[in-house]
């Protein structure tokens, strides 16, 4: 079944800068081959349950294994029948935004 999942995996207790075990959390996901989209707070990752939830734990365990406290934020929207949500739900809002600037 289409997952969407926001994620967000950070080190706990490693410091005040965090970017390089962030971009290593990154990497494996951007390696799973799953639609993905980054920004300054979490990364959306899109396909079927069990494949996002593997990539999710993947990413978790690249800190975890290190021994790095490791925190998980996770929000996930499963839609039966819809595909590409990552786009589709930013491009009707998008659309609607669009309309409302023509008046």
């Amino acid at each position: 079944m289409n997952t969407l999942v926001a994620v967000a995996i950070a080190p706990c207790g490693t410091g005040e800068e965090l970017s390089a075990e962030v971009a290593e959390v990154i990497r494996v996901i951007r390696a799973s081959g799953l639609p993905n989209r980054t920004n300054s707070m979490f990364t959306e990752i899109e396909g079927e349950w069990d494949e996002v939830m593997r990539v999710v734990k993947d990413a978790t365990m690249v800190l975890a294994e290190k021994g790095i406290r490791t925190e998980v934020v996770l929000k996930a929207d499963i839609r039966p029948g819809y595909t590409d949500m990552m786009h589709g739900k930013t491009k009707k809002v998008e659309d609607i935004l669009a309309k409302g600037t023509e008046k």
